[in-house]
C-alpha cells in the first residue's frame, strides 16, 4: 500500500546530533465568497491542522479522534458533485488546471533537491508531471514527498467522478453502501500488487466511501434518510472499524488507522456520515464564524491556501529540526526555550508553513485565473 501508511512520518527535534536526520488536499478550493459553506470549510481547515499535527507527533489515535483524510474526500466529493452540473470535460480540466500548478511549482524544488543530493530518475519521473502513480524519489527526502498518495488518489477520483456520480444517481443509497465492498474484497479475498498500482486500489478502495458520501450530501440524500438509520449504521461502521483496528493491533504493530486500511475504510465512514448528515439535519452553516474575525480569517485562508498548506507542510517540518538545532548553540535560547519539546517543533514548523503560504501559495491564484496575492 502507499508509502504514507510507514512509519507515521513523526518528526523529531532533539540535540544537534540528529540534525541530519530528517525524519502526508486537500482538493483546491476557491476562494471565499458569499455562497461558501463556512461549516466544511472549518472542517477542511480542522483537518489540515490535524494532518500536520499527526506528522509532527505521530499520535497514533489522531484519526479516530477527527479522520482527516476521510473528511478532505468527502468534502471534496461534494464539491465535485456540485461542479459537475456543468459539462463534465470542462469540469475535469478545470480541476487538474487547479490542482497541477501547484503541484508542479513545489515538485521543482524537491526534485531539483534530490538530484543534487545524487538521485537519478528513470522513466518514472513521469509522475512527478502527471501524479496518476507514486513518484519515485530518493528514500532521503521520503518525508517530503510521500504525501503525494493524496494528490494521486484524489486526480483518480476526478477523473472517474464523471462515471461514478452517473453509477451513484441510478441508485443512491445501495451504491453508497456497496462502496465498501472494495476494501473488503482487497482485504479478505484479493491482496493487490505491492507496487503503484495495488497502492492506488488500496486508497481509492478506503476513500471510495467518502467521496461517494459527498455525492449524497450533494444530491440531499442523506437528509432524505431516516435519523434512526443514519445513525445506527454510521456507530456501527465505527464500531467495526474501531474494533478492526484493535483486534489487528498486534498484527499492524499500532492501532493507527493509516496503517490498516480497512479499519480506516469504516472508521472514516462512519465519522464523515455523521458530521454530513448533522449538517444536512440541524442545517448547520457555522455562519456566526464571521463574529470571530480573526478564527473567521484564519479558516478563509487555509481554504483559500489549502493546496500550499498540504504540498509544503512536511518540507516545513523538515527545515524546522536544523533550524531548532542551531538554536541550541545560543545559551540564552537554550537556557529560556523549550528546545527538546515537540511542541515548539509543531510552533517552528507552523511559522514556516506561513512563510510558505506567503513565498508559494501565489501560485494557487495563478492556478484558478486570479489575481495573485500574497494573501487572499
Amino acid at each position: 500500500m502507499g508509502v504514507h501508511r510507514k512509519g507515521g512520518g513523526r518528526a523529531v527535534a532533539d540535540r544537534p546530533a540528529s540534525a541530519s536526520d530528517p525524519a502526508p488536499p486537500p482538493g483546491p478550493p476557491a476562494p471565499r465568497s458569499g455562497g461558501r459553506d463556512r461549516y466544511f470549510d472549518t472542517l477542511r481547515a480542522l483537518a489540515l491542522v490535524r494532518v500536520v499535527a499527526y506528522h509532527t507527533f505521530g499520535w497514533a489515535w489522531a484519526g479516530l479522534v477527527f479522520p482527516a483524510m476521510g473528511v478532505m474526500f468527502g468534502l471534496a466529493g461534494t464539491l465535485m458533485a456540485k461542479s459537475l452540473e456543468r459539462p463534465a470535460p470542462k469540469v475535469v480540466r478545470s480541476r487538474l488546471r487547479r490542482l497541477l500548478p501547484p503541484f508542479w511549482f513545489w515538485s521543482l524544488f524537491v526534485v531539483a533537491a534530490m538530484l543534487v543530493h545524487g538521485w537519478m530518475p528513470g522513466w518514472r519521473i513521469v509522475y512527478w508531471v502527471v501524479p496518476l502513480g507514486d513518484p519515485s524519489g530518493d528514500a532521503w527526502a521520503e518525508q517530503a514527498w510521500e504525501i503525494v498518495w493524496y494528490l494521486r488518489t484524489y486526480l483518480w477520483f476526478v477523473l472517474l467522478s464523471p462515471l461514478l456520480l452517473r453509477v451513484f444517481r441510478l441508485a443512491p443509497v445501495p451504491v453508497l453502501l456497496l462502496s465498501l465492498a472494495p476494501v473488503l474484497v482487497l482485504n479478505f479475498l484479493w491482496t493487490p500488487p505491492d507496487d503503484r498500482f495495488g497502492s492506488a486500489l488500496w486508497d481509492l478502495s478506503t476513500y471510495l466511501f467518502c467521496w461517494l458520501l459527498g455525492f449524497a450530501h450533494r444530491d440531499g440524500v442523506l437528509e432524505r434518510l431516516k435519523p434512526a438509520v443514519v445513525v445506527a449504521l454510521s456507530l456501527a461502521a465505527l464500531g467495526y472499524g474501531g474494533w478492526y483496528a484493535f483486534a489487528h493491533r498486534a498484527e499492524a504493530g499500532t492501532y493507527d488507522l493509516d496503517e490498516i486500511p480497512l479499519a480506516q475504510a469504516f472508521w472514516s465512514a462512519g465519522a464523515v456520515t455523521l458530521l454530513m448528515w448533522a449538517k444536512a439535519r440541524f442545517r448547520i452553516d457555522f455562519a456566526g464564524l464571521a463574529r470571530f474575525r480573526r478564527l473567521d480569517r484564519f479558516v478563509t485562508v487555509f481554504n483559500a491556501r489549502a493546496v500550499t498548506v498540504y504540498l509544503w507542510h512536511e518540507i516545513a517540518l523538515i527545515l524546522a529540526v536544523p533550524l531548532i538545532d542551531r538554536l541550541w548553540d545560543v545559551p540564552a535560547f537554550e537556557r529560556c526555550l523549550p528546545l527538546d519539546s515537540q511542541w515548539f517543533l509543531f510552533g517552528v514548523a507552523w511559522v514556516l508553513i506561513c512563510v510558505f503560504v506567503l513565498l508559494c501559495g501565489w501560485v494557487e491564484d495563478v492556478a484558478a485565473r486570479r489575481r495573485p496575492r500574497l494573501l487572499p
